[in-house]
């Protein structure tokens, strides 16, 4: 999307919160990636893996075990529970969302092909949660 076609944001509020969103290290992962720790688990965080289709960064990877764990945000993975679609520049938000939702999807597939297993974990979901889900499927491999 070149500069010319980019919405103007609704407020500078709006555009402060929006730019204080992190892309990683975010508190929901910092959680997770902690608890796991404690269990016992090594890992890498913002793992870049190489697939022929290009390069995905998982934001927790067992590289060793082949597992990418992606803590996906509600708004910006648009949960069913919790994700919600801004009312002002709807023309921009709507299909900047649902190509995320397709990268997420295509992701998945890369991976998988390349003999990954790939878990996304809404960010809602309870830090301990989220962690015994990691640690089951590691137990399951």
């Amino acid at each position: 999307m070149n500069r010319s076609s980019y919405p103007q944001p609704s407020s500078p509020a709006v555009t402060a919160v929006m730019r204080a969103n992190r892309k990683k290290n975010t508190r929901p992962e910092l959680r997770v990636r902690s608890l796991l720790h404690a269990r016992g688990h090594r890992f890498r965080k913002q793992y870049v893996i190489q697939t022929p289709r290009g390069r995905v960064a998982a934001d927790i990877a067992f590289p060793s075990r082949r597992l990418a764990v992606f803590i996906d945000g509600c708004f910006w993975h648009s949960c069913p529970q919790h994700g919600t679609v801004p009312r002002a520049n709807l023309s921009y938000w709507s299909p900047k969302l649902e190509r995320n939702q397709l990268r997420d999807r295509q992701v998945d597939l890369f991976l998988a092909d390349e003999g990954w297993t790939v878990l996304r974990i809404w960010e809602h979901t309870a830090a301990e949660e989220a962690a015994e889900i990691v640690s089951a499927c590691l137990r399951d491999q």
